[in-house]
């Protein structure tokens, strides 16, 4: 089989930040998928499972609650590697877009109090793996250092 394009990326040189992952044609529209790499691979330890299915139950809610961007928001999820998420945003994009977007998401995150929405098992298949303090931290941790000095690239296949 061919080798997908996204284990072509080196991990071992890249960076925490906002990177276009892929852009693909549905119909007459452009999907851009965001790789929003929170930790270094394989030089940093990842994601907590608990910290990450938070974050993803947090920002997901910001963001298809969001005014601007919540119609054109298709998907936010974890990164099997724990690592980053993935961020697929309706419309032919550059990482700079979503900058903005993407400190709001992450600031909301660390400064979250409550309860956790989606948070019950009717409303979750693992509603018992959360940990909003983890995320919170792990939050505020990329909003400070990485997305506050707008750490995004280019792509990250070429």
């Amino acid at each position: 089989m061919e080798k997908i394009a996204s284990f072509t990326v080196d991990h071992l040189t890249l960076s925490r930040g906002i990177y276009v992952s892929r852009k693909d044609r549905v119909g007459n529209e452009v999907i851009t998928t965001f790789d929003i790499r929170m930790k270094e691979p394989n030089r940093e330890p990842p994601l907590e499972p608990a910290a990450i299915h938070t974050i993803e139950h947090l920002a997901a809610t910001f963001l298809r609650n969001d005014k601007e961007w919540g119609s054109r928001i298709i998907y936010w999820g974890p990164m099997g590697c724990l690592t980053g998420n993935y961020l697929l945003v309706s419309g032919d994009l550059e990482a700079a877009d979503v900058a903005d977007l993407m400190r709001r998401t992450f600031s909301f995150i660390a400064h979250y109090e409550g309860e956790v929405p989606g948070c019950s098992p009717a409303e979750c298949g693992n509603y018992l793996l959360h940990d909003l303090p983890a995320a919170r931290r792990e939050a505020l941790k990329f909003l400070t250092e990485c997305l506050r000095e707008a750490h995004h690239g280019e792509r990250l296949n070429r």
